[in-house]
């Protein structure tokens, strides 16, 4: 069994590499007044930093052997604002993309986006679901300029329970087929730490054929009496048969037992490496996104602590053996 790591979107360790350069609606809108070329102009040049930042850590995963990457949903500056309806930044920055698209390819390295909570499929008000597909639309398009498959993925929750969660379930279920197919076959769904369990989440992708991306810190902060993640990983692991990929889980540490939802700077290694040990049977893969404060660090970290307990082979710094 191997287990590969990846990190979020930002490195603490590469130096004036962030994807996330941000231009404010106020900034834009002031020099827009004045001349709107210069306003679009301003965000162009970010968009360019940012896609430039985005393959330099692409080249920075492939020296250090990682193969799972998670891009910040940030690249694009105000992309989605109804303000900027006419700039067309896919086209405009072409280039850039595909040659980020190629590196991805060539590289066979598994990327993500994980759009923001507002992007809500089950809510109950139109506007929502709208600027929620908007907002889907928009990272589907990124990966479609870049030219990649339906490998490449958009990881999602849920959405909000609206004081019925089990009517909003349904509505999930009612949503989901009015999607474009374009989003639909990129989307993942992951357990939340407050509303939908795993099991909620399993409903879902085992109904409408979506993989599930477990989260085992959500799965801690947020499961019904009962229920133990052994019982969910054979369903779990269906999730992702015929797609191509192995499973993915996320994992984090609370930052503290009175702030048990808050990320860690570092991961704790033993709660993975009991899931690890629990699922090594099932005779899969595994790719795990590291979630914490200290990003690639942490997972370095992780990877070396993992490694220097029984049954893990160190094969690099961004993955493991189980035996």
């Amino acid at each position: 069994m191997l287990v590969r790591f990846g990190f979020v979107a930002m490195s603490v360790i590469l130096e004036n590499a962030s994807p996330s350069g941000t231009v404010t609606f106020k900034t834009y809108q002031n020099l827009a007044e004045r001349d709107s070329e210069a306003a679009i102009a301003k965000i162009r040049r970010v968009s360019r930093v940012n896609l430039a930042n985005s393959l330099r850590l692409l080249n920075y995963c492939i020296a250090e052997n990682i193969k799972i990457y998670r891009f910040s949903s940030k690249i694009f500056p105000l992309a989605t604002h109804p303000e900027l309806a006419g700039w067309d930044y896919i086209n405009d920055l072409k280039a850039q993309l595909i040659e980020i698209g190629n590196f991805i390819k060539e590289n066979k390295i598994r990327v993500t986006f994980h759009p923001d909570h507002f992007t809500l499929i089950n809510s109950p008000r139109e506007e929502v679901f709208k600027s929620s597909v908007t907002d889907l639309a928009h990272h589907c398009r990124i990966l479609n300029a870049m030219r990649l498959d339906e490998h490449a993925r958009l990881v999602i929750h849920v959405g909000g329970g609206y004081s019925d969660k089990e009517e909003s379930l349904e509505r999930f279920i009612e949503n989901w087929a009015r999607l474009p197919k374009g989003i639909s076959k990129r989307i993942t769904l992951e357990n939340d730490d407050k509303t939908f369990t795993a099991n909620d989440t399993l409903y879902l992708c085992e109904k409408l054929q979506i993989p599930m991306v477990l989260d085992i810190h959500h799965f801690r902060c947020n499961h019904e009496e009962g229920c133990v993640l052994e019982d969910l990983c054979p369903r779990f692991f269906s999730t992702w048969d015929k797609t191509g990929l192995p499973p993915k889980i996320h994992v984090s540490s609370p930052r503290s037992e009175t702030d048990f939802r808050s990320h860690n700077d570092y991961i704790d290694s033993s709660e993975l490496y009991s899931f690890i040990r629990m699922v090594s049977n099932y005779n899969v893969n595994l790719d795990v996104m590291v979630e914490a404060k200290q990003k690639d660090k942490a997972m370095f970290r992780l990877v070396r602590d993992l490694s220097k307990l029984p049954g893990i082979d160190l094969i690099n710094n961004a993955c493991i053996k189980v035996v």
